[in-house]
């Protein structure tokens, strides 16, 4: 029987802020967590598994692209909202397009290549707008 609970322990991430040619790839959740979310693309981090080997991975899966990585932009905690929540710690890196062109898998929904600045409308998962502000300094 597969256990329906979140695991009692934090779960680390990575994400990618992706920027070409100026603009930078938000993707929409198709799924829980975040429904309908715009974020960034990415996810859980394997035992075992280098950082930047499992952001390749990640933005691969989830879009078919290959980056190059810049640095690290900072980091996020998410909380368990309510019981079987799960408790992630995130660590979003900048990075940059290198190839190919967007698939996106069940994952996700929709994206959208936009200005760093050109946010609103979007509901966008917390503490999103600093992670951007702090990888444009870095690209």
């Amino acid at each position: 029987m597969i256990p329906t609970v979140s695991p009692r322990h934090p779960q680390l991430a990575v994400s990618a802020a992706i920027f070409r040619d100026g603009k930078l790839l938000l993707v929409r959740r198709a799924r829980s967590p975040a429904k309908g979310v715009y974020t960034l693309p990415g996810g859980r981090v394997e035992f075992g598994e280098p950082l930047e080997e499992a952001l390749r991975r990640e933005v691969e899966e989830e879009t078919s692209l290959a980056i190059d990585i810049i640095g690290l932009a900072g980091w996020r905690e998410v909380l368990p909202e309510a019981i079987g929540g799960g408790h992630f710690v995130i660590l979003p890196f900048a990075a940059r397009w290198r190839g190919g062109e967007i698939k996106l898998n069940a994952e996700l929904d929709d994206f959208k290549w936009l200005a760093p600045d050109a946010l609103d409308g979007l509901t966008l998962t917390a503490g999103l707008p600093e992670i951007i502000a702090a990888a444009v300094r870095l690209v």
